[in-house]
């Protein structure tokens, strides 16, 4: 039986998922991570201590657990632990991304700047120090161009990141973004990237890499605006209605991306703003979808994008990747204003509308929350599939407006 080891940060979604993957497999688990994960059934009792964010500390552990028991892929379910795969599975000799490549991928100034050297298309930008002034923050904001995207380097989940339409504008937000990066991640240097917001849609790129050859499993519309101030996003739907140009142009560049970072195994989720058949690459992370959006995903042999990720990693043929046919989607629940969740009520109802096939509520009542850009989590999810993208999305809207979300200041 083969056995993979699956590195579960403490906080994702994520592992479930790719535990029900396994089992359906027939793939003997091991989990790695940083904290004990709370789960049932035998598998989660396979436990496997390891330094995540030390990712060579975590791969010479995990050769030494693999000289115990041989293992024959080694897979990060969320972005942490990623880094540590990709070393892992170099030391091993399995598939594997370099671990120079997944970095880059972690750090957005650096992704920005291998993407500039390939030429990918990209928004114009600028690094601002941990130690720039007002004066120099709005000198760079004008140099760049106005409207403009305030981020992070290494957060994700639009966690920290905002829009300033002027350079006075973009002295404050500067200010703002410092205190959340530092407060979200202790190893934050200060940097900030600052980029010229590019307007247009936005869609985001599912894909699975072989061997350098890009596969693309789905591209997700995202059918409400993205122009900010903050960044959260609410409903994905797939198949796009994008023109055949633009998802063309869109599946141009994501592939010409992960060739400029240096990625050539397994997936890669990518986020995308087009217009007019010309694509511009927000960023790359060699993961999958995030949060449980992977769901939206049926292949036609039935399998879920976890049973491919998974079988890609352990060398399988893989066979058809073509999604079922029909649209499906997911809304994200955003977290409207800070406090303590109450409760969300609604539920029955919200899944009793026709098309809606489950609603997930992710985070538990009595627990703080906090919205973007500040905050990182959806309170949950909620699923559709019908015969169009608008059937779709008219029965996520619908579903969502019925969910009384109860939080107190």
């Amino acid at each position: 039986m083969a056995r993979v080891l699956l590195l579960v940060p403490s906080a994702t979604y994520r592992v479930a998922d790719f535990l029900e993957a396994a089992r359906t497999l027939g793939v003997d688990v091991v989990i790695g991570g940083d904290e004990s994960p709370v789960l049932e059934g035998p598998m989660g009792k396979r436990w496997l201590q390891l330094p995540l964010d030390d990712p060579q500390a975590a791969g010479a552990a995990i050769v030494a657990h693999d000289g115990l028991a041989p293992l024959d892929a080694v897979l990060a379910v969320d972005d942490r632990g990623a880094v540590a795969a990709a070393e892992a599975s170099k030391r091993l000799g399995l598939r594997h991304n370099s671990p120079d490549a997944v970095s880059g991928t972690r750090d957005k100034l650096v992704m920005r700047t291998r993407l500039g050297a390939a030429e990918v298309g990209q928004p114009a930008y600028a690094a601002i120090g941990a130690d720039a002034g007002p004066d120099e923050i709005a000198a760079v904001a004008d140099a760049v161009g106005l409207p403009c995207v305030i981020k992070p380097r290494t957060l994700s989940g639009s966690q920290g990141v905002l829009r300033a339409d002027t350079a006075a504008e973009a002295v404050a937000v500067v200010e703002r973004v410092r205190k959340i990066a530092s407060c979200a991640t202790s190893d934050d240097d200060g940097t900030l990237l600052l980029e010229r917001f590019v307007p247009g849609p936005e869609v985001a790129v599912e894909g699975l890499l072989n061997d350098g050859e890009l596969k693309v499993l789905a591209v997700f519309d995202k059918p409400d605006p993205l122009d900010g101030p903050a960044f959260e996003e609410t409903i994905y739907l797939t198949p796009s209605r994008l023109a055949d140009a633009d998802v063309d142009a869109v599946t141009a560049a994501t592939a010409a991306a992960c060739r400029a970072l240096g990625l050539a195994q397994g997936p890669i989720h990518a986020e995308v703003r087009v217009s007019d058949g010309r694509a511009s690459m927000i960023e790359v992370a060699a993961r999958t979808i995030g949060g449980l959006c992977a769901r939206t995903l049926i292949f036609s042999t039935g399998r879920t994008l976890e049973q491919l990720v998974i079988g890609q990693a352990l060398g399988w043929e893989l066979g058809s990747m073509r999604r079922r046919s029909g649209a499906s989607g997911v809304f994200m629940l955003r977290v409207p204003h800070a406090g303590i969740l109450e409760g969300v009520g609604g539920r029955r109802e919200a899944a009793a509308v026709p098309g809606i096939t489950d609603v997930q509520i992710t985070i538990a009542d009595g627990r703080p929350v906090e919205p973007v850009p500040e905050g990182n989590r959806y309170l949950g999810f909620v699923f559709a599939r019908g015969l169009t993208p608008a059937e779709v999305e008219a029965a996520l809207r619908r579903a969502e407006s019925l969910l009384d979300v109860r939080i107190s200041s």
